[in-house]
């Protein structure tokens, strides 16, 4: 049994705050020799904060960090690498013009007279990448090979430490299914070898192909620690969520009745498909419709909706609006055909924090006239003044830094920004995370008033109670593709923790 060893590393109590921001709140996790550890969470669950604290990036609050029976306080990643703690991050953290066996011992090349012994270098690299069944020529740089070897070079760089710990952060994400194999296979080995890793994931179906035990983390705080046998997948879901409703608030959102109808279909979409990302998806949206798209963090929402903006380039599939097929090189093409995005990301996709309101809400407009068209200083003006009336934004001026604004404010005035462009598709990715209670009850009316005016709306949020009730279709993804598509009051609060499990509605 695992819990019979000793772990290798123990994590207790650790609390870490932020200006304004509880990120973690008496967090911990155990590590135990030959196992896969895997940590779960939705988004804002504090996983990447845990992360940074146990890397040395962050110095926590209280809490203690015990390897191998010893208290450590890494101060830095090169400190936390030192005392055997490595990590591989989602994103490849090397370099991509140097050769495979320079980038595995960067910063610490074997010498010989006082010069770099090339021979023993690549000598020794070879050997580290036959550790993990990878043959290749070490000599060439990695930006010839594909991201799964990269991964593979970034994983021998940590083995070439000594670690007793490796962190795999997100290592999948950008993987296809044979790259993922190819990873997992690396990983039992080095698991038979004694490894203690932890594996940070929002793929379901790779936590059960690979985990021996879950940690759950929910809120900045640790929910749980499982063996994967004893948990089922809808247990996870639910105690990653959170409990579902009961049966009252069920019975409210089942009786809000069958979808309306609706006008012809705006936009059709055809087996869209991004390489590692998203797995072909099949959608349509009427006129006047709010097609909601609900699943956990990275189960491919995010994904559909950048193809279907032109943020991100489609690998396969296409799409058609009012039956005319249409290719988005960029965003702006999906903007001269009046569709608006949202994005989950307003502090660095959204809002420009040092510019005012009134000049971030003209962006999109002026983005669809073109920088030789430009939009009349009284016309921005008056635009801004109007929404920040017709929206109840909280500002003391249209030319106050959107930035000192609450975020349901600025929430509002990104908004307003695509409403200026008058889109006729409108596609927001959580627009009310991180915001009180009462601005997002006023976003969502705003938005149900605006599909009864005929706008459609593809909306996407992590809380399930506020997709069923506002949603008249409902598209469930996991890991990467939709498995359900559902009419408003088919589904509740817990028969979609089924679907998004695995299990049947």
């Amino acid at each position: 049994m695992i819990d019979s060893k000793k772990p290798v590393l123990e994590v207790t109590g650790i609390h870490k705050a932020f200006p304004g921001v509880k990120a973690l709140s008496d967090a911990g996790l155990r590590l135990f020799p030959g196992e896969v550890h895997t940590l779960m969470g939705q988004n804002g669950a504090g996983k990447s904060t845990l992360i940074k604290v146990l890397t040395g990036v962050y110095q926590p609050d209280a809490g203690s960090i015990v390897l191998e029976g010893r208290a450590i306080q890494p101060r830095s990643t090169q400190d936390a690498q030192n005392l055997g703690i490595s990590t591989v991050y989602q994103e490849v953290n090397l370099c991509p013009n140097l050769s495979v066996a320079e980038n595995i011992f960067i910063g610490r090349y074997p010498r010989r007279f006082g010069m770099v012994d090339w021979r023993s270098m690549r000598s020794q690299a070879m050997a580290l990448l036959a550790r993990l069944e990878i043959h290749v020529d070490v000599s060439k740089p990695l930006a010839d090979y594909p991201l799964a070897i990269q991964q593979m070079v970034a994983i021998a760089r940590a083995l070439n430490t000594e670690s007793r710990v490796l962190i795999l952060d997100e290592p999948t994400s950008s993987l296809d299914e044979a790259e993922v194999q190819m990873l997992f296979s690396v990983l039992r080995r080095l698991r038979e070898e004694g490894m203690a890793i932890l594996f940070v994931t929002h793929f379901l179906d790779q936590t059960y192909a690979i985990s021996d035990r879950i940690t759950v983390m929910r809120n900045g705080e640790r929910e749980g620690e499982y063996a994967c046998a004893d948990l089922s997948r809808l247990a996870l879901v639910n105690k990653m969520i959170g409990a579902p409703a009961d049966a009252e608030h069920a019975s409210e959102t089942a009786e809000q009745g069958a979808a309306n109808e609706h006008g012809e279909v705006f936009l059709r979409a055809r087996g869209i498909a991004r390489k590692g990302v998203l797995s072909p998806v099949d959608l349509e949206i009427r006129r006047g419709e709010l097609l909601g798209l609900a699943g956990l963090l990275g189960s491919g929402r995010t994904e559909t909706a950048r193809l279907l903006f032109g943020a991100d380039k489609l690998d396969a599939g296409s799409f058609d609006i009012d039956g005319r097929q249409v290719s988005f090189s960029n965003p702006r093409d999906a903007i001269r055909e009046g569709i608006g995005f949202c994005s989950e990301d307003r502090k660095h996709e959204g809002a420009i924090l040092a510019l005012s309101v009134r000049e971030n809400l003209i962006l999109a407009l002026q983005a669809r006239q073109g920088i030789f068209r430009a939009i009349p200083f009284k016309r921005q003006q008056q635009l801004a003044t109007d929404y920040v009336k017709w929206l109840g934004i909280k500002t003391a001026s249209i030319e106050t830094p959107i930035g000192t604004l609450s975020g349901g404010n600025q929430q509002k005035v990104l908004l307003a920004r695509w409403l200026a462009t008058d889109p006729r598709l409108m596609i927001l990715d959580e627009p009310t995370r991180g915001i009180d209670v009462r601005a997002k009850q006023e976003i969502m009316d705003y938005v149900s008033n605006l599909c009864r005016k005929g706008m459609s709306i593809l909306f996407i949020s992590s809380e399930l109670p506020e997709v069923l009730r506002v949603s008249d279709r409902i598209i469930v993804m996991r890991d990467r593709k939709a498995c359900g598509e559902y009419q408003r009051g088919e589904l509740d609060e817990t028969s979609v923790l089924h679907v998004i499990a695995g299990e049947t509605a």
